[in-house]
């Protein structure tokens, strides 16, 4: 693999797929998060998708799809830390499968910079249709979270946690703002990003001199002023905070634990933070699993994980109305003894053959080895395949273990539970 700067902010790295009939070319736009505008960046990769000024139309755009042997297409919005991050990826065939040797990484290269670099415009804003579309798609997504309880249990504990810090910005935005959404703010928000963000385009089994070159292209006509990454962050430590909102009619009551480390000092390696939620919550053999799941039979599931640049550790778990204060008790339970307790050998490999097994499966597609090396990037690491991360993953210890989750701090508990008939929970 080689990572290159072509331009200030920007950044060209090629990948080996040598073993894959398919191609696949990402564009990451790394921006730092903003409160005013975080509804804009919401709408704007559903936008984006529809279409780009050399192909405005959505079926047309389909159809062309369609005619590079059924190429695939996605534009998403994403977590890095504390900042975002838009994603533009197309994946197709090799140009060596064509079969009228048409050049498919110029095709494909096309569209995604399209989309990127040249979005379609009407009188120099967003489209207002497209625009009133896709809020309105939003606006049903955004109303579709409570109806997930998992997921609302753990956005709200998130929302108390981080509270108006960086890291307490929606990701998928904010209803109440959408009314203010218009073609205007959104290429507002567009210009923002493509001026600020920091530019990672990944090339796996495509001509990466022609990206190269089509790249540098766009670029001649973009003003840019890339910002730094935002740094890591941490919420303090404070007393645990119990948060419980009881809904009618609920069946299974949701439990979502959210601990903190109260510093960006000393951030833990990635290899050693993955064996720690795997052997606290992250596999079939872990301590929750095993033991408040199916020994104490505490909760329908129980899963730890962990952000490192945001130095949040979270459990969160599903468990019978009533029996929020003993799985809490339970889990609170499991942890202090991985912190104090001796950790057993086969308790180390069990996790670690569980971790080795997930590292092998990356290569089984370049999304996985695109997402493996992006965060490697991020994290402003040397690229390195998944085979170094097999090499550091069996030499992770138990005492580096202990270390790091004893670094955690208990912050927040939110619950939802069931309300009974009379208003009474």
């Amino acid at each position: 693999m080689e990572r290159k700067k072509v331009a200030p902010g920007v950044y060209l790295t090629t990948l080996d797929a040598e073993k894959f009939n398919r191609c696949r070319i990402t564009i990451h736009l790394r921006f730092p998060a903003r409160r005013e505008s975080a509804t804009d960046a919401a709408v704007l990769p559903l936008v984006l998708e529809r279409g780009y000024a050399g192909c405005p139309d959505m079926t047309a755009l389909s159809r062309k799809l369609a005619r590079l042997y059924g190429a695939d297409l996605g534009v998403d919005l994403g977590n890095a830390g504390v900042d975002r991050v838009l994603t533009v990826d197309i994946c197709g065939i090799k140009d060596r499968f064509a079969l009228a040797d048409e050049n498919l990484t110029g095709e494909y290269a096309a569209i995604a910079f399209g989309i990127v670099f040249e979005p379609y415009l009407v009188d120099g804003l967003f489209d207002p249709e497209a625009v009133r579309i896709e809020k309105e798609a939003l606006a049903l997504r955004l109303d579709a979270e409570f109806n997930n309880k998992r997921l609302y249990c753990v956005r709200q504990a998130r929302r108390k946690f981080y509270g108006s810090s960086p890291a307490g910005i929606e990701l998928g935005g904010y209803k109440s703002d959408l009314p203010s959404v218009t073609p205007a703010t959104l290429k507002a928000e567009y210009d923002r990003i493509l001026a600020l963000s920091s530019i990672d385009v990944m090339v796996q089994g495509a001509d990466a001199a022609r990206v190269e070159d089509l790249l540098l292209r766009k670029l001649e006509n973009v003003t840019r002023s890339p910002r730094p990454f935002a740094p890591a962050m941490a919420m303090p430590v404070t007393d645990p905070r119990h948060y419980t909102e009881a809904i009618p009619g609920l069946t299974q009551a949701k439990l979502c634990m959210l601990f903190t480390r109260g510093t960006t000092e000393d951030l833990p390696s990635i290899t050693v933070l993955r064996m720690a939620m795997g052997l606290f919550g992250g596999t079939t053999t872990s301590r929750l699993f095993r033991n408040v799941r199916e020994k104490q039979s505490l909760c329908y599931y129980c899963g730890a994980s962990a952000l490192r640049a945001t130095g949040v550790m979270m459990v969160d778990s599903g468990v019978e109305p009533g029996g929020e204060a003993r799985a809490e008790e339970a889990i609170l339970r499991e942890l202090n003894d991985l912190c104090t307790k001796p950790i057993t050998g086969d308790e180390m490999e069990d996790c670690r053959r569980s971790l080795l097994s997930s590292l092998d499966s990356l290569s089984d597609s370049l999304g996985g080895l695109e997402s493996w090396y992006y965060g490697q990037i991020v994290r402003d690491e040397a690229l390195a395949p998944p085979e170094y991360g097999k090499v550091l993953t069996q030499a992770v210890t138990a005492d580096e273990v202990r270390e790091v989750l004893q670094s955690y701090h208990y912050s927040v508990c939110y619950a939802l539970t069931a309300k009974e008939e009379g208003g009474q929970a």
